[in-house]
């Protein structure tokens, strides 16, 4: 089995469309599939089917019902929050012990040819009330997939959270940069320049809008 950790940059980059690329991609070429978005908040119970995980369950050509949402995001917040905070407003203490171990029960559960585990905002949000993104990253070991935007700023925050990833002593497997749709953003091809001559070594995948060839090239 193959694991990859999607990450993002930001928050709202493009994390949930670039995984279910991936996931269109895997299925395209024959392969077995699985996606695990262990907390999501901003979700609401009773229209959740454009929800990350309903968007996940869509991907992997599975129906979108009760049973399947708690199998693919077990931890869900009301709150358009980070999940600790949204957890407060619940009365719910979230800590990096329960994701942990609700990934290592997923990857555990099956082995598909590739296995997704999404997480939720940006490399550095808090993810519990005491660990962020990189902290889960770290506790799993799994290979990284980054996605990064390419709207004004979104160099620093790709870059920032690339050398973070790196630093830690994570495998980053590629970076992914999603096309911004505001017509007054960076040239596209520009942005993927510029993000590649800073990071060597690394692949650097444009992900442009409309498409989702490029995920091929990560399968």
């Amino acid at each position: 089995m193959r694991a990859l950790f999607v990450a993002g940059a930001h928050t709202d980059v493009g994390k949930t469309y670039a995984a279910c690329a991936l996931i269109a991609a895997a299925l395209a070429r024959g392969l077995s599939v699985e996606a695990f978005k262990p907390a999501v908040s901003g979700i609401d119970p009773a229209d959740w089917g454009d929800s990350d995980p309903g968007r996940l369950l869509a991907a992997l050509g599975r129906p979108l019902t009760e049973a399947a949402l708690e199998a693919m995001s077990p931890l869900r917040f009301a709150a358009a929050l980070s999940p600790p905070m949204a957890a407060r407003r619940e009365g719910r203490d979230l800590r990096l012990q329960t994701l942990v171990s609700l990934c290592q029960t997923a990857l555990a559960a099956s082995s598909p040819d590739l296995m997704l585990i999404e997480g939720a905002g940006g490399v550095m949000s808090p993810l519990s009330e005491d660990a962020t993104n990189l902290d889960l990253m770290a506790a799993l070991g799994l290979p990284i997939i980054l996605v990064g935007g390419s709207y004004l700023g979104a160099i620093s925050h790709t870059l920032t959270a690339a050398k973070v990833i790196q630093g830690e002593g994570l495998t980053l497997a590629a970076v992914v940069i999603s096309q911004d749709a505001a017509p007054d953003a960076p040239d596209f091809a520009e942005t993927i320049s510029d993000v590649a001559r800073f990071l060597p070594g690394v692949r650097v995948i444009p992900a442009p809008r409309g498409g989702q060839d490029w995920a091929g090239a990560l399968i």
